[in-house]
């Protein structure tokens, strides 16, 4: 089914809290970086039992965040290159999971309330160390070929995470076909980052927004059409306004008092 314009705002409340919790933000960021997985990789992985990852699972799939995966995904899966906590072809009989993509909105934050925006807050707090520390990591292991300090190599392909947008907000997976972070030199300087300021009003920062997804989604492409040399890319947009000045004080010095 085709995303709507605008993306699909989340509203329920218990849609959010389920988001929010750290532990399946983990299982997202997991299923993200290395597409369907068992209840039991995921736990092997995050360092958890078998039962929390499957009442996990089972919450963000009752908001629709993951779904069962199709057999031809679990198959390339399991014939993709080895990563920590794989399982085999054996393995098949088991439930696999993979993310839900999709273009998946907050609200903004004047129509949010008091509760809403405790749950925000804190999905964003733990979102925004999640990726600085995700950032720091993958940029610690870059210039090492065959290193990574993840719990699990990216290989996989084209499966973008939820992407989790307010009005200036933009969490979002560009996936592509992946091998491991720091097999080549030439991916070491691959770490783009860019500070700046523009003067904006706010239906122009709007439309600069909504045309960055635009941008964004122009480089999504199918499996067949993306090149093997090709890696995930995460990219982050974050925009915020600056204080309003200050009202000019038009007193004279001797009125000053």
């Amino acid at each position: 089914m085709a995303e709507k314009p605008g993306g699909t705002e989340i509203t329920e409340l218990a849609a959010l809290k389920a988001l929010a919790q750290p532990r399946r933000q983990q299982i997202l960021q997991h299923l993200t970086l290395n597409g369907p997985a068992t209840s039991a990789i995921l736990a092997r992985a995050l360092g958890l039992n078998t039962g929390a990852t499957s009442y996990h699972l089972r919450e963000l799939a009752r908001y629709g965040f993951v779904d069962d995966a199709a057999p031809e995904d679990v198959e390339a899966r399991a014939a993709g290159p080895a990563s920590s906590g794989a399982e085999g072809p054996g393995s098949r009989r088991r439930r696999w999971w993979k993310v839900v993509p999709g273009d998946r909105r907050f609200p903004p934050r004047s129509r949010q309330t008091p509760e809403t925006r405790l749950v925000m807050d804190e999905l964003n707090r733990h979102a925004y160390a999640a990726d600085l520390a995700l950032f720091e990591q993958l940029q610690r292991a870059g210039g090492q070929p065959g290193r990574t300090d993840a719990a699990d190599p990216a290989d996989r392909t084209d499966r973008t995470y939820v992407t989790d947008r307010t009005d200036v907000t933009d969490v979002t997976d560009v996936t592509v076909r992946t091998d491991q972070l720091g097999q080549g030199d030439e991916w070491v300087d691959a770490f783009l980052y860019s500070r700046g300021s523009i003067r904006l009003t706010l239906p122009e920062l709007r439309a600069f927004f909504e045309e960055y997804i635009a941008l964004t989604n122009r480089y999504k492409r199918p499996d067949a059409a993306t090149p093997p040399e090709a890696r995930t890319v995460h990219t982050r947009l974050l925009a915020f306004p600056a204080p309003a000045p200050a009202p000019a004080d038009h007193r004279s010095e001797t009125d000053a008092s």
